[in-house]
């Protein structure tokens, strides 16, 4: 089989990794407007990745998921999540580790994390002065660090929990730009130089991260208590058919993992439901009507069944993809996808920002309407926020209740108003996007 890479850029291959790591969506929406939408960047020192935004084309991969290692290919993530994490396995261990962890995030358990989102949702908003203006970004990722440290790590109070939560932030604050983002791509910079680089920098501050995770699962194995219910004891309880558990090491990664997909992303996205909400006040009136309509007092559970609340955070994620591809995919063998000829190690990134802005999928593709997604259902190969296949986000059923509950707690309870109504775009951090400027509010009052 001849190896047949689709419609090749024809940039210089360091012009498009500068261009890539500057501005991955904008390079998406240039090349997929030359070149169709399945194309090869070539990004120097990186190699070549098929970008595929071809929904049929999805659908094949996907189906095929057994065929491809994604492990392998997100090589550049482990520097940060270390070695033992579920995005870096392929093949058994792949499947061992997913099965032993799905049971956390999903049925009974959500029920378990509800009201503690409610609580933390309002602990933060509650310390907004009226007038004053304040980043809500940096809001929501109070809130979905609280959350993190909560419901996931099981960490509220002492010791412990007080040195974790201003390293994490300031970890994860060390690629907030495109510039600071350059170290995860570049291995030149990758380099410790006697403490003082970015980069040192960043390795130090994990390694005290590490030390303190270590240090509570030490003290869970050695104190063990059988009623808690947040997700690291759950992780320390459940075993595999050869009774084997989690090890620390293991642990450890699966954290910090879990802080790398659950934290930024979850934040993010609510900011931007926050900044179209507030942008169209017909939207903020028809979700101020939905909330009231269940009068004081309802289930958490309730309030994520509502249906405009739901099709305003599926719009969001819609539009403002968190990550600008999904994970690539390695072919382990010579395959055909969409009709080219692949050899084995050819790299394959499902774009779903291409996809979610399809105009025979999405008319009006540019415009913030809620209402597709009441009109219509769409096929996991046409609506992918969490990726699909075998590697769908483990925790996403726990990231789209966290949107609802704070999106409600927070429109039942304040007023709120953008300090401008300017566009606002995307902009890299680290692996992720995130809105330039952070987007910048005031409540004007109680509701």
């Amino acid at each position: 089989m001849v190896s047949q890479l689709p419609n090749s850029i024809a940039q210089p291959a360091w012009q498009q990794l500068i261009h890539w790591i500057a501005d991955p969506l904008g390079f998406q929406a240039k090349y997929s407007r030359e070149y169709g939408d399945i194309f090869t960047m070539h990004l120097s020192g990186l190699g070549p990745f098929v970008i595929v935004g071809q929904p049929q084309a999805i659908q094949e991969i996907f189906a095929q998921d057994s065929r491809f290692d994604v492990g392998r290919a997100n090589h550049l993530a482990e520097p940060l999540i270390g070695k033992n994490s579920l995005l870096l396995m392929d093949g058994d261990r792949h499947r061992r580790e997913r099965k032993l962890l799905m049971p956390s995030f999903h049925g009974e358990r959500l029920q378990t994390y509800a009201n503690q989102i409610c609580l933390i949702a309002s602990q933060v908003a509650d310390q907004w002065q009226v007038n004053q203006p304040f980043i809500m970004r940096s809001a929501m990722q109070q809130v979905s660090l609280e959350v993190i440290l909560q419901i996931v790590f099981g960490i509220s109070e002492g010791d412990r929990y007080q040195q974790l939560k201003p390293l994490l932030t300031a970890w994860l604050d060390m690629t907030d730009s495109p510039l600071r983002s350059s170290m995860l791509f570049l291995p030149f910079l990758q380099q410790t130089w006697g403490g003082w680089t970015p980069w040192a920098q960043m390795k130090h501050r994990q390694r005290q991260i590490h030390d303190l995770l270590q240090a509570e699962i030490a003290q869970r194995r050695s104190q063990p208590a059988p009623d808690c219910t947040d997700i690291l004891s759950l992780m320390m309880a459940v075993r595999d058919e050869a009774g084997q558990a989690l090890s620390d090491a293991e642990l450890r990664d699966e954290l910090l993992t879990l802080l790398f997909a659950g934290h930024e992303t979850t934040a993010t996205t609510l900011a931007w439901a926050f900044y179209q909400i507030h942008r169209q006040p017909q939207i903020r009136e028809k979700l101020g009507q939905e909330l009231d309509s269940l009068g004081t007092g309802a289930a958490p559970l309730e309030i994520a069944q509502l249906p405009y609340l739901t099709a305003v955070c599926q719009e969001t994620l819609r539009m403002y993809p968190v990550i600008p591809v999904l994970f690539p995919r390695l072919t382990k063998s010579a395959m055909t996808i969409a009709g080219y000829s692949l050899e084995a190690e050819t790299t394959l990134m499902p774009s779903g920002y291409l996809v979610h802005y399809r105009e025979d999928l999405y008319p009006h593709a540019q415009e913030f309407r809620p209402e597709r997604f009441l009109e219509r259902q769409f096929a996991p190969h046409e609506y992918l926020p969490f990726g699909g296949g075998s590697r769908r986000c483990l925790g996403y059923a726990l990231a789209q209740l966290e949107m609802k509950l704070v999106l409600a707690t927070i429109l039942s309870k304040y007023e709120l108003a953008l300090v401008t109504n300017q566009p606002i775009s995307s902009q890299r951090r680290g692996f992720t996007l995130a809105p330039v400027g952070g987007i910048e509010m005031v409540a004007t009052g109680q509701r």
